[in-house]
């Protein structure tokens, strides 16, 4: 179930983007690299939206 109207992650997923962005912005202001979290958090909305519009096809048929 999306958490609100306009967004595609349950909040399960937002609870995981916020975590890994805090992380994030932990690991980036020790002078880390922070791209294998940013490919985390890209899969986790790729997921939510596919499934959103897999949802939504099936609602128009």
């Amino acid at each position: 179930m999306a958490l609100t109207n306009k967004d595609p992650h349950n909040a399960r997923e937002v609870a995981r983007v916020l975590y890994l962005s805090g992380k994030a912005m932990r690991r980036q202001s020790r002078g880390k690299s922070i791209k294998a979290i940013e490919n985390e958090i890209e899969a986790i909305r790729e997921t939510a939206q596919a499934r959103e519009d897999a949802k939504a096809r099936g609602r128009r048929r």
